[in-house]
């Protein structure tokens, strides 16, 4: 009996531990990085900024987990956490822009599992969308609220003009990647992609310093670039492209202008722009560069 009893514990302790993984890797997919202990520095940094939005993309990354486990999905990809991120990141953008109150939370769990579906329908695919899925969610979520129930809406905090300081720059850009925006979150979310990955978080950190200098050389708003608002889209951009040839420094620097670009444009006309400049500009990015690599080997 004890022996079955152990046995059962054991297939049990191996399956947590497992899902544990998943889920941890589904949180470092927000930065591309299969890598459950990067995902854990983001949970640490995420419940640093917010004990709230903490809790909320643990739950949206399980949801998102969830479904994929429920419809059938590969394991292959679930296990590299491909269905966790979109939601991760989906539950995080809810608890910012809206109150913590019941149907927020109801919002998330559907929001969360449909940001699963559609990540599925491009990887089916093969589209590389990186995170779209959370964007088109996270604007239905806005204008949904924004139109039928207006009153769970949060706050808009005011952005305080202050000095840019070039070195906090690069940890912020770090941070607003998944909405913190204090310094302790930027720079564990920065270790969190070192330990991963140390080339692609040099290249996110430098490529966050250039987009807000170039954004401050073209009078953006300071305040907003203090904080980082004109450096995430960079740092992602940075990582997508990192590599050890030259040649991925020109790729990168491309990605980050384009992304400053859409970014700018999209501030302009009051968009909610979310990581949509960094999807935009490496999917355009992408095909140039697939182009110009066959173009490369046909000659």
């Amino acid at each position: 009996m004890n022996y079955y009893q152990n046995l059962n514990e054991n297939m049990f302790s191996k399956k947590a531990i497992s899902l544990t993984t998943i889920l941890l890797k589904g949180l470092g997919q927000i930065m591309l990085q299969e890598n459950s202990v990067t995902g854990l520095l983001f949970l640490v940094g995420i419940f640093y900024g917010s004990f709230t939005m903490g809790l909320a993309a643990l739950l949206a990354t399980i949801c998102g987990t969830a479904t994929a486990f429920l419809l059938k999905y590969d394991k292959a990809e679930i296990n590299k956490g491909l269905y966790g991120f979109s939601a991760a990141l989906v539950g995080v953008a809810t608890l910012l822009f809206l109150k913590p109150v019941l149907a927020t939370w109801i919002i998330l769990i559907i929001g969360s599992a449909l940001a699963t579906v559609i990540q599925h329908f491009f990887m089916k695919r093969k589209i590389p969308v990186f995170t779209l899925p959370f964007v088109l969610i996270t604007w239905l979520i806005l204008f949904f609220t924004n139109n039928y129930f207006p009153g769970i809406l949060s706050e808009a905090s005011i952005a305080i003009a202050s000095p840019i300081n070039y070195l906090t720059v690069g940890f912020n850009g770090y941070g607003q990647v998944i909405f913190q925006g204090n310094l302790i979150s930027g720079v564990l979310f920065f270790i969190a992609v070192c330990i991963s990955s140390p080339i692609s978080a040099l290249y996110g950190f430098f490529g966050a310093l250039l987009s807000a200098f170039i954004a401050f050389s073209i009078s953006a708003p300071v305040s907003d670039i203090s904080i980082g608002l004109f450096s995430f889209n960079a740092v992602l951009c940075a990582i997508v492209f990192a590599g050890n040839q030259i040649k991925d420094s020109i790729w990168v620097l491309i990605s980050i202008l384009l992304s400053l670009v859409i970014s700018l444009l999209m501030v302009k006309f009051n968009f909610t722009q979310l990581t949509f400049p960094f999807v935009l500009a490496s999917c355009i990015t992408l095909v140039v560069k697939k182009k110009y690599e066959n173009n490369r080997q046909n000659n």
